[in-house]
């Protein structure tokens, strides 16, 4: 699914994860990108999110195809199992073809439930540590591959990845984006070469329709501005981070959590 022209003159992000529904991260992080100048591929996966107890919208990709169009943005989106070694080349394929080489990669995707350490199966364990820390690891190592830039240049390329540091009773999510943080930041050293930046963000807890009353209430007594933010709130620090003002940032765990108190 794709509204690709042949040329543009905005550069190309690719934000994984956030096709699946409306409201959530990724998709505010696309649109936000949108906003701010930027074509956009994104990926989603259906299945994770039947699964999920939110309302399922199976019709979330081609509305955010909409919203990113009428906002100015060439858009691509593909359906993605990130889970599968061979997927990430595969998307980054897709979003060359259809709207040129990728400048910034914004990770939004993940494998969570709600296990802790005598409720994980293997099989769970290792598809949090496929979809978490391998296909991150993959998805910048595919980046690198491809991109084209210097340390002088005046457009250097973002790598951008969500993580969490919760992890009690959540076990596998918390430790595969463990995962996820270091390979981020090696990326910051190891493409320096690229003109390439990398950082993290921990967003805190973000309502997006999963929270019970109980969960947004104890939440909003842990943030100081006595609320829960919403997903707009990482997407415009995304933004500040895919823009000239916010290259001189790299290599960095950033709290954008409106001062969350956190615990394990």
């Amino acid at each position: 699914m794709s509204n690709a022209t042949p040329s543009s003159p905005r550069p190309v992000a690719l934000v994984t994860g956030a096709g699946g529904r409306t409201v959530n991260i990724g998709s505010a992080v696309a649109r936000r990108l949108a906003e701010t100048g930027w074509d956009v591929a994104f990926t989603y996966w259906r299945p994770y999110d039947e699964e999920k107890p939110w309302e399922p919208e199976p019709d979330a990709p081609t509305a955010l195809g909409r919203q990113l169009g009428s906002l100015g943005a060439r858009h691509s989106a593909v359906e993605a199992d990130l889970a599968d070694p061979a997927v990430p080349a595969a998307v980054f394929d897709s979003a060359e073809k259809d709207l040129g080489p990728v400048r910034a990669l914004v990770m939004c995707h993940c494998e969570q439930r709600d296990l802790s350490l005598m409720t994980t199966t293997v099989d769970s364990f290792d598809r949090h540590f496929a979809v978490n820390a391998r296909a991150a690891w993959l998805l910048i190592r595919e980046f690198g591959r491809r991109f084209q830039g210097t340390t002088d240049d005046a457009d250097p390329g973002r790598i951008i990845a969500f993580t969490s540091d919760h992890v009690v009773g959540n076990l596998p999510y918390g430790a595969s984006k463990g995962a996820l943080d270091r390979i981020t930041l090696a990326a910051a050293h190891e493409f320096a070469h690229l003109g390439v930046r990398a950082n993290i963000i921990n967003p805190g807890p973000i309502d997006t329709g999963w929270m019970t009353d109980e969960v947004r209430a104890s939440g909003t007594k842990q943030t100081p501005a006595g609320r829960i933010a919403g997903p707009e709130e990482p997407a415009n620090l995304v933004a500040f981070l895919c823009s000239p003002q916010g290259q001189w940032i790299n290599g960095q765990h950033l709290f954008s959590n409106g001062g969350f108190r956190t615990a394990l």
